[in-house]
């Protein structure tokens, strides 16, 4: 565990020297709610919602925005440079097993993905007035396992990737998709039936609606849970099956 403790604060030091990822994993989800929340519009109780204003819907989708920045952009990029830059294969001849690098980089996406969560969560309560999750512990069963797919996808991404710039290439070609059905552009709640149904088959769709539970007081669906580990399970078996260290 000092290993994997040390590994992680090098990682993070590393990763903060990255400006542009810095600030498309880290600010510009709560910088996005800022520009959503400035909207009068997003700021209206709406029928169609139960009374709900927009941005209300928002901070559940806002929080998936930077898991999935997080998993699609950032992951993917730092583990194919590794491996172009030939990182890996030297960590063979340290003590230092490249598995235990693994373990820093999900334990420094989590944890910075955690953080930026709170952000948002904060923006919109302190900002907007946007009431905080009213069962914290269905929020965390909510956010956890979403994570975990998010990530699982995002190493599937980069076992498939060769270089860098394909790393980025596939995890934008993934992202988009994820994040429409998440209802970035379209909230869920205003999606035709057909488009939800798909959505609550997304790991971010089924993810966003188990966060709009918790936060509504109410624990998460059992479909919505199910799909999200099921996204957990599909994408990480094929990413530790193909993944490769050099």
């Amino acid at each position: 565990m000092s290993a994997l403790s040390r590994l992680t604060a090098t990682e993070t030091r590393l990763f903060f020297r990255e400006p542009v990822l810095v600030f498309f994993t880290l600010a510009f989800p709560p910088l996005l709610l800022v520009v959503f929340g400035s909207i009068p519009a997003m700021r209206e109780p709406s029928d169609d919602a139960a009374g709900l204003r927009a941005i209300d819907l928002y901070v559940p989708i806002t929080v998936a925005l930077g898991l999935a920045m997080f998993a699609l952009n950032c992951l993917p990029l730092l583990f194919a440079t590794y491996r172009e830059k030939g990182v890996l294969r030297r960590m063979r001849t340290t003590p230092v097993e490249p598995r235990v690098l693994l373990g820093a980089q999900l334990l420094m996406a989590l944890v910075l993905s955690a953080a930026t969560a709170l952000v948002v969560l904060a923006i919109g309560r302190l900002a907007f007035g946007v009431g905080l999750p009213r069962h914290l512990p269905a929020y965390l069963v909510g956010y956890l396992p979403t994570a975990l797919a998010m990530f699982t996808v995002g190493l599937l991404v980069a076992s498939l990737a060769s270089t860098g710039k394909s790393a980025g290439a596939i995890g934008t070609l993934v992202f988009f998709p994820l994040v429409f059905f998440a209802g970035l552009w379209l909230p869920r709640d205003s999606m035709p039936d057909v488009l939800r149904v798909i959505s609550d088959f997304t790991p971010l769709g089924a993810g966003v609606q188990s966060l709009q539970d918790a936060t509504a007081g109410h624990w998460p669906q059992p479909l919505h849970l199910a799909v999200v580990v099921g996204w957990a399970v599909l994408a990480g078996i094929p990413a530790a099956r193909y993944f490769r260290w050099e």
